[in-house]
């Protein structure tokens, strides 16, 4: 619980100067016309007002309470949510109490968590990024949650996509929760305006092309898509090919010692990366990884269309009411030469830290159970937009005819649905990921200023991510 305490202070005001004209018989100052002299006196005055300050909140944990620390990679709205959600627990299991705490970014917490646990005080649930899954494995810190959770956690409602990206070796290692993938976001109204049919979204690479020329040169709209120099919408077209990013079953058969960022399904994605750039179609804001200077070109109308995550529905329907635009919304463009295969799992999952006393790690598994229920799953999907990862979410959804009433997220999940189970949609497992993401940002970043051809930039990033992954290896055999 929450305890609010005021404190009352004395605040001394400025000194008050205050001119006053009193009656005053005095012969110094010349008469008025009535005889009575009029003598102006400064009167100061210092006032002093009772002002409350409120203090920052304490957390009062009850006594006896076997105490648990939760953290986490989320800001805004979201860490609202988590802290209303975990106020929740704390409020119907008495007898534990959940600390939550706001780490930074994805690669802070997982560092976060790294270094507490080198330091001899690793938190219990720490959520991690998918990426950094091989380098969690690897930690020696966490334990596999499947083997310490409770049979009521039911890891075979898991829906398809989740499940297959999350178990390595037949097992569960952590806990999914906040998974999405990429769709396509546009403006049915720029659309209007350029001509174009408001319910028919480019589905290809070559129907991207060809409608923002259409845009751009209607004057509809200055740029015609954005999304932000990440690697995830990189890996995001690979899968969608059908191709692998590493060796070894994408990392999946055995450890990854390369990546394949020289095969053609690389060089064809960047390379019609950079025509939309220099034709003016795609606008970035320049710096990487940079997720809010996309949303920000679409949102004020810069562009007609954003890649983003699904995680971002809710948003991008506020964001559409507030600015007045109709929004739609399409799967992530895919190469017309090749069958469309699907997407990958992002997002992260809940992994639980060993070395606890017994009654901790019992809290721990009760709470992460808990909080990825069917109830919170479908509580954290319609606040947020990323998926129900349970299939009884699901039905209480359609339940509700909730993807007929909010059709945004209907392309988001069906997108999900329809992804082909291959060892490419799955994902890669690269304990150097995290690495690897920077030096295929910094290739495309390269290509787009013009400083190396495609096949220069794929080349060198090749070889320096192969380096980092062979070095990464090397510390962990």
């Amino acid at each position: 619980m929450k305890h609010r305490r005021t404190l009352f202070v004395m605040v001394a005001l400025l000194l008050l100067a205050v001119t006053v004209s009193i009656l005053s018989g005095c012969a110094q100052q010349p008469a008025s016309e009535g005889g009575e002299k009029v003598v102006e006196v400064t009167k100061v005055v210092e006032v002093t007002k009772v002002v409350e300050v409120e203090k920052p909140a304490e957390e009062m944990i009850p006594e006896g309470a076997t105490v648990i620390n939760f953290w986490h990679a989320f800001g805004g709205g979201r860490k609202l949510l988590i802290e209303r959600m975990v106020a929740d627990y704390n409020y119907t299991h008495p007898g534990v109490y959940v600390k939550v705490e706001n780490k930074g970014s994805y690669r802070d917490t997982l560092n976060a968590a790294i270094l507490a646990a080198q330091q001899g005080n690793p938190p219990h649930v720490v959520q991690i990024f998918e990426v950094g899954s091989q380098l969690a494995l690897d930690s020696g810190i966490f334990v596999p949650f499947e083997e310490n959770a409770p049979s009521w956690v039911h890891m075979e409602d898991l829906i398809g996509g989740v499940a297959n990206y999350y178990n390595f070796n037949g097992k569960f290692y952590s806990m999914p929760w906040n998974s999405s993938n990429p769709i396509l976001y546009y403006n049915k109204d720029i659309f209007r305006a350029a001509g174009l049919d408001p319910e028919k979204p480019p589905e290809t690479f070559e129907e991207m092309l060809d409608i923002c020329d259409k845009i751009v040169s209607s004057g509809a709209a200055k740029n015609c898509v954005s999304w932000p120099l990440h690697s995830w919408f990189f890996e995001q077209w690979m899968a969608n090919m059908g191709a692998e990013l590493a060796n070894n079953g994408n990392g999946r058969d055995a450890r990854a010692t390369e990546v394949y960022l020289t095969s053609d399904a690389a060089k064809e994605i960047v390379s019609w990366w950079k025509e939309m750039y220099d034709k003016g179609y795609y606008a970035y804001s320049g710096k990487l990884e940079d997720w809010d200077g996309a949303d920000a070109i679409f949102v004020s109308g810069q562009a007609a269309m954003e890649i983003t995550s699904t995680s971002d529905v809710v948003n991008r329907q506020n964001d559409a009411a507030a600015n007045g635009f109709e929004l739609g919304t399409g799967y992530l463009p895919y190469p017309a030469n090749s069958e469309r295969q699907g997407v990958i799992v992002g997002g992260a999952s809940l992994w639980m830290s060993g070395g606890h006393p017994d009654n901790e790690m019992k809290a721990a598994t009760e709470f992460v159970t808990w909080f990825t229920n069917t109830e919170n799953a479908v509580r954290w999907h319609k606040a947020t937009g990323y998926f129900p990862i349970r299939k009884s979410a699901v039905t209480v959804l359609e339940g509700q005819d909730w993807f007929q009433r909010n059709p945004a997220y209907r392309a988001a999940f069906d997108q999900l649905l329809n992804t082909k189970d291959t060892k490419a949609t799955r994902g890669a497992v690269i304990g150097a990921f995290p690495e690897v993401r920077t030096i295929i940002e910094q290739a495309i970043e390269k290509v787009l200023a013009g400083q190396a051809s495609v096949d220069e930039a794929l080349e060198q990033a090749k070889q320096e991510a192969d380096k980092a992954i062979q070095d990464y290896n090397k510390s962990v055999e």
